[in-house]
């Protein structure tokens, strides 16, 4: 009998741990889990990594998207993502492709709990005043900014009568500091802030709501593409660690799992009291302007366990 009870009790022990382990691994990984997300630029960089971490946290993503060969990217990145993830064509500076893709979400899974204005492009402009092409700033604006407005517009459209969503945009540090880029780009970025905050002071009535996040520069095909145009000489690991010597923050660098993680943060329920706010992702480096001249000897010797 003592022997049949240990037995029992061991079994009894191996399977609470077998439940355990599965009950506390679909905790972990289950922050969005029903959730349904549509993503604009999410067949590659920030927006592809940021799908990725979304369905593996439980929600099912649309990717939406256009690049050059952007059908046949999208659906390879939908394919690679896995049943979870579907993909749709859409030109972020057509509302009606936005509308559609929205409507195609909501068709598809019907509803809409997160909406990631992610898509957005550079600017090869002169980087003087003086020298600004209109032209390309029109542009930039009709992506940067009147894209994340009609993608704001469309998802509270569906978001408004459920009762809650959670609407994302990508800035940049350089919307939240001067002189980190030429004006067209700087520009349309710290535009997004400001369309965001006013937005959540409508949507929070609603249940609804909205945040940026603003990364520090990052090293995906975006940003090296930018850079070949200002150092046509360098190679891309050369503008890799041109990027990565830039940061403050000593033994990490910046990737796109960072802004992944920042998006997962603020469209679960983690983030629930969390809106109307600018996550900036960046290592500290638009908090920190150092002093460019040497401390006295005299005035460390003097301060030291005080001020120093």
């Amino acid at each position: 009998m003592f022997k049949i009870a240990l037995s029992s009790n061991c079994i009894s022990r191996a399977f609470l741990t077998r439940s355990f382990i599965r009950n506390f691994s679909a905790q972990i990984g289950s922050k969005l889990e029903g959730k349904i997300a549509l993503i604009t630029g999410a067949a590659s960089g920030i927006g592809k990594e940021t799908a990725k971490k979304f369905i593996n946290n439980g929600a099912k993503v649309v990717i939406a998207d256009i690049q050059a060969q952007a059908a046949q990217l999208g659906q390879e990145t939908a394919k690679e993502l896995g049943t979870h993830a579907s993909f749709i064509s859409c030109d972020v500076t057509k509302e009606l492709d936005i509308a559609h893709a929205v409507d195609y979400a909501v068709l598809k899974h019907g509803q809409l709990d997160i909406m990631f204005n992610n898509a957005g492009i550079a600017c090869h402009t002169p980087p003087t005043i003086v020298d600004l092409d209109l032209a390309a700033f029109d542009r930039v604006m009709a992506i940067n900014v009147r894209g994340v407005v009609a993608g704001i517009k469309h998802a509270s459209r569906v978001m408004i009568p459920q009762g809650h969503g959670s609407i994302l945009c990508t800035s940049s540090i350089t919307g939240v500091m001067g002189g980190l880029a030429q004006h067209t780009y700087s520009i349309s970025k710290s535009t997004v802030i400001g369309v965001m905050k006013s937005a959540s002071a409508e949507l929070c009535r609603h249940g609804i709501r909205i945040n940026c996040i603003s990364p520090f520069a990052i090293t995906t095909p975006f940003v090296i593409d930018e850079m070949r145009v200002y150092f046509p000489g360098v190679d891309d690991r050369g503008l890799a660690k041109m990027i990565h010597d830039n940061g403050v923050l000593k033994g990490a660098i910046c990737e796109p799992e960072d802004i992944a993680n920042a998006a997962l943060y603020l469209a679960s329920d983690d983030a629930k009291y969390v809106s109307g706010h600018n996550l900036v992702v960046d290592g500290g480096f638009t908090s920190i302007k150092n002093l460019h001249f040497p401390i006295p000897y005299e005035f460390k010797r003097e301060k030291r366990g005080r001020l120093l």
